[in-house]
């Protein structure tokens, strides 16, 4: 079996979010003797493919509305991903140092388009095609209605929600930019007035999944817009638990992390990278340390931080550290912040990769009081390095992360989104801390917790499987 995964991103080659370490594990992750998993991406001019050398194998044009445009089809000379991945290059509009843009009807289009031109010529055309998110949510229309794509209609097309917030709205006036088809068809491509790939992904895809079963409950009630058609579609979704890729989060062997450490010598790990922390970002490695990575974003919750890091810094009984950037009027508080607050609070705006490791490992506590959190990886990766998530119940948090209060619970769980309600849960937290053998046990215990993606690829598989060879055939 052949499966083809589309997407915007895929680590380590472009990453914006969460989106992207799917993309780069799972494949890996569901590649066998029987089954070829492979990744179709857009070739950006970023830090990897100024670093690594490409070889072109495939030249075609697009016609994209009455423009004709130029594109290749690349391919490493050097694979060490663990999986094939072809890079679709259409220097007009792709190749850019960004990987999201207000250009991104025609940027995304184009890389569909090219990438079913190129598909097309295959002599043995995928078993299933899988997309992800709504910039290659046009896909599983395009294979289903287009004329060109004919050979595609019987094709399993599989379609991922990771956030349903961003669905890709534009303009009918643009429908002439995809290509020819059955016009009495373009209610599939309309929502709310205005061509949406999210939904018209959700109308055309064989199967559709999110990246948890919560989420998926939750989209009923609260996707953007889409809550209908998601409850009218509710017989084709399901929800499919992301994993994490254990051979790069691994504390022994992690190159990013000061010290390598195992379940063996963990509080002599964590204490190391503790020390390695403070030291670096000038914090009392005394005082139990709280982290958060990500975007500094409504979504996040992170429009609670300023008044509840000032309640938390004021007592002084906490450490905490930033990493992230995002909206201004969230990002530029959190800035002012550091002055005056030396020894106890800092701040990295921006994202750094090692970095993020470096705080998962040294991170006592991370807070995660997202508004949405479809699944979540941040308390995957913190779990794994024995750190302590403190999140709201929602989405993936609300599937991974049980309340230290509850038989065999081991994080920090609240339910309200406000400053409050994430100051009581760290100072919940802070108790935990100071009750070191239980805080060690929690530890020990959630570091063993198996959040591999070999569970969620096979369960990805028995999709595909039932869906080529349904079991009333």
């Amino acid at each position: 079996m052949t499966i083809i995964h589309i997407s915007a991103e895929c680590y380590p080659v472009a990453k914006v979010g969460g989106l992207a370490d799917v993309v780069g594990a799972l494949p890996k992750y569901q590649s066998t003797d029987e089954i070829s998993s492979k990744v179709i991406m857009p070739f950006y001019d970023n830090k990897f493919t100024k670093t690594h050398s490409f070889h072109k194998f495939y030249s075609s044009n697009i016609k994209l509305g009455s423009d004709i445009i130029e594109f290749n089809v690349l391919t490493l000379n050097d694979n060490n991903l663990g999986f094939d991945i072809f890079f679709v290059d259409v220097p007009s509009l792709l190749f850019k140092d960004y990987v999201y843009s207000s250009e991104d009807t025609e940027r995304f289009l184009a890389f569909q388009i090219a990438t079913l031109d190129w598909l097309s010529t295959w002599n043995d055309i995928p078993d299933i095609v899988h997309c992800h998110d709504h910039h290659t949510g046009l896909t599983p229309f395009m294979m289903r209605e287009c004329l060109k794509y004919e050979r595609f209609r019987e094709i399993p097309s599989i379609f991922t929600i990771h956030n349903a917030q961003y669905q890709g709205w534009f303009s009918h006036d643009k429908v002439g930019l995809i290509p020819e088809f059955n016009f009495d068809n373009v209610g599939l491509l309309d929502w709310g007035g205005t061509i949406n790939p999210l939904a018209a992904a959700i109308k055309c895809a064989w199967r559709v999944t999110t990246v948890s079963p919560s989420y998926m409950e939750e989209l009923k009630t609260a996707a953007n817009g889409l809550e209908g058609l998601l409850s009218s579609e509710a017989d084709k979704c399901v929800g499919v638990l992301n994993g994490i890729d254990t051979a790069v989060w691994n504390t022994e062997t992690d190159p990013f992390i000061d010290t390598n450490y195992s379940l063996k010598n963990l509080v002599k790990g964590k204490t190391a990278n503790k020390a390695y922390l403070c030291k670096r970002f000038n914090l009392d490695p005394k005082k139990p340390l709280f982290a958060f990575i990500g975007r500094l974003v409504l979504e996040k919750g992170a429009d609670l931080f300023p008044e509840a890091f000032k309640t938390i810094i004021k007592d002084k009984k906490a450490s905490i550290l930033l990493l992230g950037s995002g909206n201004p009027e969230i990002q530029n508080p959190l800035e002012e912040l550091l002055e005056g607050n030396e020894g106890i609070y800092n701040a990295f705006i921006g994202y750094d990769e090692a970095l993020s490791h470096n705080i998962y490992a040294g991170a006592d506590f991370l807070l995660m009081p997202s508004r949405v959190e479809p699944c979540g990886l941040n308390q995957m990766y913190s779990l794994r390095y024995g750190t302590v998530p403190i999140v709201r119940s929602i989405g993936g948090l609300k599937d991974t992360v049980t309340d230290i209060s509850d038989a065999n619970g081991f994080g920090i769980c609240h339910q309200e989104i406000t400053a409050a309600s994430m100051v009581n849960a760290v100072n919940r937290a802070i108790e935990l801390y100071n009750d070191k053998a239980r805080y060690r046990k929690i530890q020990r215990r959630i570091m063993a917790i198996d959040h591999s993606w070999n569970k969620s690829a096979e369960t990805y598989i028995n999709l595909y499987e039932l869906i080529k060879h349904p079991i009333n055939d």
